[in-house]
């Protein structure tokens, strides 16, 4: 004779699949919701994403970061300088200034903390944005 009573093991397997389905993504709706997103909105965010990752990886997040890799902020940095250049007609001076801004103080924090700074014009993103000085 079997037992039709599910073991505790099992119901909350059961119980777990069944969560799950519940929470299944809606793509449809996720896709709808990004196309009603401005080119502007995605672009800024995520060159705010950029600007603050590189500031991790360059150690302005605390002092003695244990986070700090320069190698990493450089490919960071110069991807910001490259998505801020391309967009910057697209999105207008009232959005682009602030994030050059944020550009060149990360490339300047970047030459501090190099050992062996790079040459003008070979820095990270300075190929996008030309020489940075002070």
């Amino acid at each position: 004779m079997t037992d039709a009573t599910p073991t505790p093991d099992a119901a909350a397997e059961q119980a777990g699949h069944a969560h799950q389905a519940d929470q299944a993504p809606d793509y449809d709706a996720m896709t709808r919701d990004i196309a009603d997103v401005p080119a502007v909105e995605v672009i800024t965010t995520v060159a705010v994403h950029l600007l603050s990752a590189a500031a991790v990886n360059l150690g302005l997040d605390k002092p003695d970061s244990e986070h700090k890799d320069l190698d990493e902020a450089r490919k960071l940095i110069t991807a910001l300088a490259g998505l801020v250049t391309a967009s910057a007609t697209e999105i207008s001076s009232f959005h682009a200034a602030p994030l050059r801004d944020g550009l060149k103080s990360l490339q300047l924090a970047f030459r501090e903390a190099s050992i062996v700074p790079d040459e003008p014009g070979q820095g990270p993103g300075e190929k996008f944005t030309g020489p940075v000085f002070a």
